[in-house]
């Protein structure tokens, strides 16, 4: 018996001593040069777009999130069910499931929008996916609920969105589940558009990863919205809260056709560094959640220095289109620091264009957002997105679009 729990006891300490140490000490996070964003070849806008970014793009689509493909070929859609007098009557709410082959057994995702009642013209338009459900979003009571949602609350979730907020605003709001696209698990591809529109797509399921196809979802999104006559399909802003600003960074990285990219917590993996030894790491993300990236990601688990890229070069592909990075003061865990570093190395290429980007070096105090083209806010509080999150956005989406 004692042998036993002697060995039991070598076994434990084993596999603590093999746990990864996570780190939140600036002064231990060491000192990684990031890699180059232009060569000395690239001295204009014009030079950016013809080599250098189609370069990066590259790089992040073959070690990272893999191929992008395009809208399949028999996509339609269903409007369910629309309210004309939605968030206590002042906005239009449509719920449209949108298949993504032929036959009403094909795949899709069911959108729900919200639109300004009282507007004349079309609105711009903020989108993004949900974690929970669309009866989440919002507590109106006409919110259709799937058999299968989440057992939470209508409204569960309506402070992250502040629907009303927005449309008082004279903005809309866009969203989908993002398990409609794939759910949310190491198998979840199996059930998921990564396998059900393989042939449509022309692309296995190995050759991209859930967070490509959460992206992918959000370009499907506006394609939809593109034929909506109250929507400003000029004006839509892609957004995104935690894993899912990674989402939405990707999609507006590989789709031009969002006017802005807000990343709002994103993190690992999304708008913070990763050279940085500093909360979440590559290792870490890549364990946790082995299908949120393609496999050749994993091979930068124990040396992300040796990354041929890093999230700085990732947010510079937005430009010449606005781009929001918010942190917040108790989110440790996705390096708000990195966050600002990353958008402030971002700068070079908006310079390219003419564009102000930051316009301070050293990260700003809370709740003292900076910036024009590029900004950035660190809010006082947890990893979460609040109405003061929302404020800015507004703020930037008029000033900027």
């Amino acid at each position: 018996m004692k042998y036993i729990l002697l060995f039991s006891l070598i076994i434990l300490s084993l596999r603590l001593n093999a746990q990864e140490v996570f780190n939140y000490d600036e002064t231990k996070v060491g000192n990684h040069a990031l890699p180059a964003l232009l060569t000395p070849s690239v001295k204009t806008a014009a030079d950016w777009k013809r080599s250098r970014r189609p370069e990066i793009l590259q790089l992040f689509k073959t070690y990272m999130f893999g191929v992008y493909p395009g809208k399949p070929p028999h996509m339609h859609s269903l409007v369910q069910l629309t309210d004309s007098n939605a968030l206590g009557g002042i906005a239009i709410s449509k719920q449209v499931r949108l298949f993504f082959k032929e036959g009403n057994d094909a795949p899709f995702i069911d959108i729900l929008l919200f639109l300004p009642k009282k507007s004349t013209k079309p609105v711009p338009v903020f989108i993004g996916c949900n974690f929970l459900g669309n009866h989440t979003v919002s507590g109106d009571s006409n919110i259709l609920i799937k058999a299968v949602a989440h057992p939470v609350a209508l409204g569960f979730q309506e402070r992250r969105w502040e629907a009303a907020k927005l449309i008082e605003n004279g903005f809309g709001l866009a969203t989908f589940h993002y398990g409609d696209i794939e759910p949310d698990s190491a198998d979840g591809w199996k059930t998921g558009i990564r396998s059900t529109l393989q042939q449509e797509l022309k692309t296995a399921p190995s050759e991209w990863c859930a967070m490509g196809a959460w992206a992918w979802g959000l370009s499907r999104l506006m394609d939809y919205l593109e034929t909506e006559k109250g929507v400003d399909a000029k004006k839509v802003i892609v957004t995104g809260h935690s894993r899912l600003g990674k989402a939405a960074i990707w999609a507006g990285v590989n789709d031009t056709r969002f006017a802005a990219v807000v990343s709002n917590n994103s993190g690992e993996g999304g708008a913070a560094l990763s050279r940085r030894w500093y909360g979440e790491t590559t290792k870490r993300i890549n364990t946790n959640f082995p299908h949120w990236f393609i496999d050749a990601y994993k091979q930068y688990n124990e040396k992300p220095e040796t990354l041929p890229f890093d999230q700085h070069m990732l947010l510079a592909l937005i430009a010449p289109r606005p781009l929001y990075v918010a942190s917040a003061t108790e989110d440790r865990w996705s390096d708000p620091k990195g966050e600002f570093l990353s958008a402030k190395a971002a700068e070079p290429v908006y310079e390219l264009f003419k564009q102000k980007g930051l316009g301070v070096t050293e990260m700003p105090a809370p709740e003292h957002p900076v910036g024009k083209h590029i900004r950035y806010h660190l809010r006082t509080g947890k990893h979460d997105i609040l109405w003061y999150d929302w404020e800015q956005y507004i703020k930037f989406a008029r000033e900027e679009l």
